[in-house]
């Protein structure tokens, strides 16, 4: 597969597929945020969690999906959190990008542990311990079936690590954006408070922007539907749960641009 060049796959080879039980994606970028690595912990990682994660990825990558990663860092440090506390947001957002390559080196442990080739690149130079991001690398490492993960964020404050995701899924060419959450789905108003939140089974990005979702930031959103990337929200959570979205199954709300 050449660099720049789109894997997307039409909506007969995705019917084809999903009646196979194969997955329908040929190349997918899944984000994870920082907090969901906690697993049950109050903070930092939970190795087993992490294990898991790394688990459901190989075998996605063993059926031929090439996955592409980007890690959030909330479970270490949030730096607008840190901002608003009084601390110079540039630094802040700087700090909160070194927690996602410490994030990011403990997915490629865990990756690498379970059998599958791993490397790591940061948009913030650092060649001791992982390689600078450039694109077409990271093209060649997928097609060679290594997992790639994107540290650092975009390497800029005022970008958050949903942006990035977006980013490096346009630039990826990726067939669909997979967000790994707590819940099952888009709500119109967090579950956690309101027991009698309603889920979306599908949405615009459109009707995101327009309804105040919160489902990444406008600008991830934005990036999304400009570059007609569909974004997949499910349970992280649930094991599993990535290779069902993958084929098409289980519980998730799918955002997309209009037929």
């Amino acid at each position: 597969m050449a660099a720049g060049v789109s894997t997307s796959i039409d909506q007969t080879q995705s019917a084809e597929l999903a009646e196979a039980g194969e997955p329908r994606f040929r190349r997918v970028l899944l984000k994870i945020s920082g907090e969901a690595l906690m697993g049950e912990r109050d903070y930092g990682l939970d190795p087993a969690f992490v294990a898991r994660v790394a688990g459901e990825v190989k075998e996605a990558v063993a059926t031929g999906v090439q996955v592409c990663l980007v890690i959030g860092g909330g479970n270490i440090f949030r730096g607008v959190s840190a901002a608003a506390r009084g601390m110079e947001r540039s630094t802040a957002d700087y700090m909160g990008m070194l927690a996602t390559v410490m994030n990011s080196l403990a997915m490629q442990s865990a990756l690498e542990a379970a059998g599958a080739p791993t490397r790591v690149l940061s948009a913030i130079p650092m060649q001791s311990i992982c390689e600078p991001y450039i694109r077409r690398r990271a093209v060649r490492h997928m097609e060679k079936g290594r997992v790639v993960v994107f540290a650092a964020g975009t390497g800029n404050p005022y970008f958050t690590t949903d942006t990035a995701a977006a980013l490096r899924a346009s630039e990826m060419h990726c067939d669909a954006m997979m967000k790994g959450t707590k819940v099952d789905g888009v709500y119109d108003s967090d579950p956690a408070e309101n027991p009698d939140a309603v889920r979306y089974e599908s949405l615009t990005h459109k009707d995101v922007l327009a309804k105040d979702l919160k489902v990444m930031d406008a600008a991830a959103i934005t990036l999304s539907r400009d570059n007609q990337i569909p974004i997949i929200v499910f349970s992280v959570l649930q094991p599993g749960g990535f290779a069902k979205v993958l084929r098409g199954e289980g519980r998730y709300t799918i955002v997309r641009s209009p037929e």
